[in-house]
């Protein structure tokens, strides 16, 4: 078992579910509801744990990986708490409007592209990053605690945004 590994499956499961959101009827309120809150729940359960768990980590042994910025994690853990903010802030967007309605409907799908460039840049970087510079142990270690707060917590967690600033000094 492997962090980054459980991370990438997350990433797809995010992908499927916001593709299942695009393909039910939008008068299909229950359906879309019911959809949207298991989402919105796995998107906040899953940011928490990797800012738990996998970017600390990261920020001791990472040293940049692909079109990241820097020499060592930090820039790109940095980047990586802006997103999930982004994230959280489009998330709880989504709520301001009538489930099915067409504002409604584009609130999902920028939380879609706001998701969709952070899962893009965080595989492209700090996967690499940790797969080139963390021993296999620690991935295994990382990955249980990861499977373990995320199963705890399947209802969702409380989101709250971080300092990204704080966040790295923090952790670094």
């Amino acid at each position: 078992m492997d962090i980054t590994q459980l991370i990438l499956d997350d990433h797809a499961e995010q992908r499927r579910l916001f593709a299942i959101l695009e393909q039910i009827d939008p008068k299909d309120v229950d359906a879309l509801t019911k959809v949207w809150g298991r989402l919105s729940a796995f998107l906040d359960v899953h940011a928490e744990a990797e800012e738990r768990f996998f970017y600390p980590e990261l920020m001791k042994v990472g040293k940049s990986a692909n079109d990241a910025e820097g020499d060592d994690a930090g820039p790109e853990t940095e980047d990586a708490i802006e997103d999930h903010n982004k994230l959280r802030d489009a998330v709880k967007a989504v709520e301001k409007y009538p489930v099915g309605t067409g504002a409604w409907i584009a609130a999902v799908g920028k939380a879609n592209v706001v998701n969709s460039k952070h899962m893009g840049e965080e595989e492209r970087q700090g996967l690499t990053d940790f797969r080139r510079h963390a021993p296999l142990q620690t991935r295994h270690d990382l990955a249980v605690k990861f499977a373990a707060f995320e199963a705890g917590h399947i209802t969702g967690v409380k989101p709250v945004n971080k300092d990204p600033e704080a966040y790295v000094e923090q952790h670094g």
